[in-house]
């Protein structure tokens, strides 16, 4: 999920990390140029071929990455499928174009969420070190997916201050709490439905965006489509390959939700994760224990975590209790980068010093539309649990079985009061189609453990091959410094070369 937001104030987002961004590589984009003109699609029965014109991206979209020379362009789709021939929706999709004559066709990329725009994408990936040979091999294509940034964006009229601040769940105290919190996230779902005006936020789901792909594929003028997703880009590709498996070329999967759509079952996996993560950064803590002052072993930071969380949930440090506690500290072991700010966070908490917080200060951004794409995605694409009795008893559990973050992920959320119910069943992941999909997977991912691409590897049989990674974080191929994972997934997407075998890549 990358990217979904986290239920945190100010102070926490500014403390929260994120996967690796910006890490000053040299821009190596071999064969890579800005090449003006139109793509037009392969025209089916009785269907005239849509034109693609491309110009220059949006300013908020090349502001981040300006050496980088993407290209721009809109995609109509049906906003229904139902009705093919009814109203129309405007997809934003970015290009990299390779001019290089080892062109093989274009790779289709998305970085999670739902809810995260992906237009800089190709220019991200490229800045972080994406290899040449795979710049050259293709345009990488971005896309703001339906309902996202410039792509016919929803809203369901979030204001800043509101007490729904994000779409992972505060941690409960107790079944009081749960049922405090059922208040909020019904009046969620509410002005979700109070503010679909236009009616697109009922036709946000997986299921259509893939198709969405498909629509942007045919628009090239491609017959196949290789793809790169990280996160709940994972659910999409595997929805995507299980829809038009004869439509894929070669198809990279990284750090694995385990289905076609996110479910309760998924977001119940934040306790694993998080489980299986801190200890990387309670190592990293115990080795700078004059530091931080957190504690002189793995394990006595461990304690110390679980106690000061429990202190903040009765006696509050600077804004922060112990839900925002946990949800910063779990946002904040996403990268290793992330490790310093995090530990300095719950520093200042505990030794009371606000200075520490508000050195880190940035200038707030409005989060409407992504919070509001993610809840239509997941809430739209399968049925969630209405028995309020039931979270509570989940969360009873998770907070014995997984103490760190598990009563989080057990928490209720909107989709328990959602307005709609879903239009159609989730994609049955296909293990009828070419061997043709490459799974990525760290061992100790906290937002999708390694079972997620266990899971979707044992669902797509022999069409998949699963690469597990023994390292930290939320990301393997271009955001990590392995070189085994970066060597098998560029040979794959360069030559077709995928492991006989399932593999592990040490660290």
């Amino acid at each position: 999920m990358k990217r979904g937001r986290a239920h945190r104030p100010p102070a926490a987002r500014r403390a929260a990390g994120r996967r690796a961004a910006g890490l000053g590589v040299a821009l190596a984009v071999v064969g890579a140029v800005l090449v003006p003109g139109t793509s037009t699609a392969t025209p089916e029965r009785g269907t005239t071929p849509e034109r693609v014109t491309w110009s220059g991206c949006p300013a908020e979209t090349t502001a981040k990455f300006p050496l980088v020379p993407l290209q721009c362009a809109r995609v109509p789709v049906p906003l229904d499928y139902g009705k093919p021939g009814g109203a129309t929706i405007d997809i934003m999709v970015s290009r990299l174009v390779s001019s290089s004559p080892a062109r093989r066709g274009v790779l289709l990329t998305n970085p999670g969420g739902p809810g995260a725009a992906g237009l800089s994408m190709p220019a991200e990936l490229a800045t972080l070190g994406m290899p040449a040979s795979v710049l050259n091999r293709y345009d990488v294509v971005g896309m703001d997916p339906r309902g996202v940034g410039l792509s016919a964006p929803v809203s369901c009229g979030f204001a800043q201050g509101q007490a729904y601040a994000g779409n992972i769940p505060p941690y409960p105290a107790d079944a009081a709490a749960v049922t405090r919190w059922a208040g909020v996230v019904k009046g969620v779902a509410d002005q979700c439905a109070t503010n679909d005006h236009d009616d697109r936020l009922r036709f946000m789901s997986t299921a259509n965006t893939a198709r969405d792909m498909d629509t942007i594929r045919a628009a090239l003028g491609e017959e196949k489509l290789s793809y790169f997703g990280g996160s709940y880009g994972t659910a999409l590709g595997a929805a995507y390959a299980s829809l038009f498996p004869q439509r894929t070329d070669r198809v990279v999967l990284d750090s694995n939700s385990g289905d076609t759509v996110l479910t309760r079952e998924s977001q119940r996996r934040f306790g694993l994760g998080a489980e299986q993560r801190f200890p990387d950064f309670a190592k990293f803590a115990a080795n700078r224990s004059t530091a931080y002052g957190l504690g002189r072993t793995p394990a006595e930071v461990r304690r110390n975590f679980l106690r000061f969380a429990e202190q903040l949930e009765t006696e509050p440090v600077l804004g922060y209790d112990g839900a925002t506690f946990r949800i910063a500290v779990f946002a904040g072991i996403y990268a290793d980068q992330d490790f310093p700010k995090t530990a300095q966070l719950w520093q200042s908490l505990k030794d009371h010093q606000p200075n520490l917080l508000s050195s880190k200060a940035e200038t707030p951004s409005p989060y409407d539309n992504s919070m509001s794409a993610y809840l239509a995605v997941v809430c739209n694409d399968s049925a969630w649990p209405r028995d309020l009795a039931a979270y509570q008893r989940d969360v009873k559990d998770a907070r014995q079985r997984y103490p760190l973050f598990g009563a989080a992920g057990a928490n209720i959320t909107p989709c328990a009061f959602w307005h709609h119910a879903p239009a159609e069943p989730p994609v049955k992941i296909s293990q009828k189609g070419p061997a043709n999909i490459l799974i990525l997977q760290n061992l100790r991912d906290p937002a999708t453990p390694h079972v997620g691409g266990v899971l979707l590897r044992k669902a797509f049989g022999d069409r998949a091959r699963l690469v597990s990674v023994d390292q930290g974080g939320h990301g393997a191929y271009v955001y990590s410094s392995n070189a085994c994972v970066l060597n098998v997934a560029t040979a794959f997407l360069v030559d077709g070369k995928r492991p006989r075998h399932d593999l592990r890549c040490d660290a």
